[in-house]
């Protein structure tokens, strides 16, 4: 079951989406960080696949309460934005982070951010701030830029970035210069690669050119993605 609580992120208001696991816990969390899209049917599935196996997944917003359900355009627009802001966007992630932090029944000492295409960027980011309030990070199917605010606080938080060698939106220059940034910045850092595997592999409604859904991948990223949350919160 999921419910709905609303958080400030500096004059904005967002939304947060929340699957608890059954039991009194303190549980440990999982961050969610969505596509461009915006929060989505996709990742509030995730989110109760994980409250499954006994973590409290919340779905974070980063446009919003009033900017939800958005068309393509507008939401390319809210990206674009915050891309062209990264000290916006990175005060958005950590008012979220306060959130999860917060939340009844978190274990704040065990939280964890995931997060799918520009949601990949989001949990990057918010590893690269050098916060110790998570242990860990993963991207799936994300893009890499960095955010250019200054030198690189040294990442503490584990990384796990699952790509499809193919994604038109990270090369493998692309790929290369993260992982010398991950490198220079002395992250725990692990890449798993796709071969023949574009964007979006892990949305079913995927089906263009570079951008399509992939069973295979899917079901691999996932497995993937539950033995790091296993690894680091244990």
């Amino acid at each position: 079951m999921i419910e709905t609580a609303d958080y400030p992120a500096g004059g904005l208001i967002c939304q947060a989406s929340v699957a608890r696991p059954e039991g009194a816990g303190p549980f440990p969390a999982v961050m969610i960080a969505p596509t461009i899209r915006g929060p989505s049917a996709l990742e509030r599935q995730v989110a109760e696949r994980l409250a499954g196996l006994g973590y409290m997944a919340v779905l974070i917003d980063v446009y919003g309460k009033e900017q939800q359900d958005l068309a393509p355009d507008q939401a390319r627009a809210q990206m674009d934005a915050l891309l062209a802001d990264r000290a916006l966007l990175r005060a958005r992630l950590l008012a979220a982070l306060a959130f999860v932090q917060g939340l009844d029944g978190v274990d704040p000492a065990r939280i964890a951010v995931i997060g799918y295409c520009f949601g990949g960027l989001c949990a990057l980011d918010i590893a690269r701030t050098g916060t110790d309030a998570i242990l860990g990070a993963v991207s799936l199917h994300g893009v890499f830029a960095p955010p250019g605010l200054g030198p690189q606080a040294p990442i503490t938080a584990k990384l796990l970035v699952l790509h499809g060698w193919d994604d038109p939106l990270a090369t493998p220059d692309d790929v290369l210069c993260l992982t010398r940034e991950l490198t220079g910045a002395g992250a725990d850092w692990q890449l798993h690669a796709y071969g023949h595997v574009g964007h979006a592999f892990t949305n079913p409604a995927a089906s263009s050119p570079g951008l399509a859904y992939d069973a295979a991948a899917d079901r691999r990223s996932f497995a993937a993605l539950t033995g790091f949350l296993a690894e680091i919160f244990a």
